[in-house]
């Protein structure tokens, strides 16, 4: 399906969605680029600086289920453009501090924004396109987002180590908000569940408990939090950790390992154009055993890189395979829950997901410090094959399966 062929709320949501991953992946790229200047300023250890990224996570557990039930129950737009608002307040707040503890509070405010962010963005692609699409649409919002990763290297390769001129950019996101909240109207699955909500009082939108309504529910819902929580500490772990590794392993400095960080963020936008379409063509479960054993398998290229180059091919290749799935769990939460609790679903998901996952750079630096690097890619590698495991188990994801395969 080419753009050319999209309708006029088709084009305006995938280019909001768009933007709005940019602006989301440029804020995790800043901060795992600027991660060795901040411990350097603030004289703190790499555990206590591994903090300040996991710490985003307490504000994505408040933000990510509260903006899921809201954008079910009052608007996804309206519900957007305010968690894109706060999202920008805390970015902006980040270049305005010297202080940790400042830090740390700006951090929580960036999650309950970026956690709406997710979740809302990838229903609202989710009712304007057909479930055949979803992946490689999901995709292509995923690769959008790395342009903003690649765009926050380069300014971290000019700008670092004064990393507070990184974080003065995170008011750009208002002006994205603006146009999504007064530009784009709400989706048709939207206005229909609010028709018949108010017909049957019995129809509750944005309703949680429903994702653990019965044991086999929760079941399902557990373990795709799971995944989606492995993937996450897999991400941060790149992306807070690599620049680090790099600097230390390879002897570079800030400005080198921030250019290196780029072709590991095109590896990882390749990875997510190849992982679109083997998900819309071969099922979610082919595309995700392809991907998780190539991950597990690939963090090892990472310590036996020997000199520079090998060490950028490895950082594109883990890039590719560890976050080329990313958007993948957007697009089977879309598919597999109601478009009332949508929302709902893909929020709360993803925020449980963040809330544990983004803890792992705490536990990476940790390692780090009483460790070696090679114990933290055996790591790395034995939770992929465990979300490996997991996926195997969920019947729901194959590509036949009526729950799968329905649209509603």
């Amino acid at each position: 399906m080419h753009f050319s062929k999209f309708s006029k709320y088709q084009k305006s949501v995938s280019l909001s969605t768009g933007l709005g991953f940019i602006l989301e992946r440029m804020d995790a790229a800043f901060m795992g680029l600027a991660l060795a200047s901040i411990i350097a300023t603030l004289h703190i250890s790499k555990a206590e600086g591994g903090l300040i990224p996991a710490i985003t996570a307490l504000g994505s557990l408040v933000g990510g289920v509260g903006f899921g039930v809201l954008a079910d129950k009052f608007g996804r737009v309206k519900t957007l453009s305010w968690s894109i608002f706060i999202y920008a307040i805390g970015t902006a707040g980040m270049g305005f501090t010297n202080s940790f503890s400042l830090l740390l509070i700006f951090r929580i405010i960036i999650g309950l924004g970026t956690s709406g962010e997710y979740g809302i963005a990838l229903t609202m692609l989710s009712e304007a396109f057909q479930k055949k699409y979803m992946g490689r649409i999901s995709s292509a919002a995923g690769i959008a987002g790395q342009v903003g990763a690649i765009v926050a290297s380069l300014l971290a390769a000019v700008v670092l180590p004064n990393w507070h001129m990184l974080f003065f950019i995170g008011i750009i996101p208002v002006i994205l908000a603006a146009y999504v909240r007064f530009r784009i109207p709400e989706s048709k699955a939207f206005t229909e569940n609010k028709i018949e909500e108010k017909k049957d009082n019995k129809v509750k939108l944005g309703d949680v408990w429903s994702l653990f309504a019965t044991p086999a529910e929760a079941f399902l819902s557990i373990r795709i939090v799971l995944m989606f929580l492995i993937h996450i500490a897999g991400y941060d772990t790149v992306m807070n950790w690599l620049p680090t590794i790099a600097q230390e392993r390879m002897h570079v400095n800030v400005a080198h390992s921030s250019l290196w960080m780029v072709f590991t963020i095109i590896g990882m936008g390749a990875g997510m154009g190849v992982f679109g379409y083997l998900q819309d063509k071969y099922g979610s479960r082919l595309a995700y055993g392809i991907f998780l054993l190539g991950s597990a398998i690939s963090v090892f290229f990472l310590i036996m890189a020997t000199n520079p180059i090998e060490f950028v091919i490895a950082g594109a290749i883990v890039g590719f395979l560890t976050d080329g799935m990313y958007t993948g769990y957007g697009a089977i939460v879309s598919n597999l829950y109601p478009s009332k609790d949508r929302a709902t679903a893909n929020n709360t998901i993803m925020s449980i997901a963040k809330t544990i996952g983004t803890f792992s750079p705490v536990l990476v630096g940790y390692i780090m410090d009483v460790s070696t690097v090679t114990t933290v890619v055996i790591f790395m590698s034995v939770c992929y094959l465990v979300s490996f495991v997991v996926m195997i188990s969920i019947k729901q994801l194959k590509k036949d399966h009526p729950r799968y395969v329905q649209d509603n």
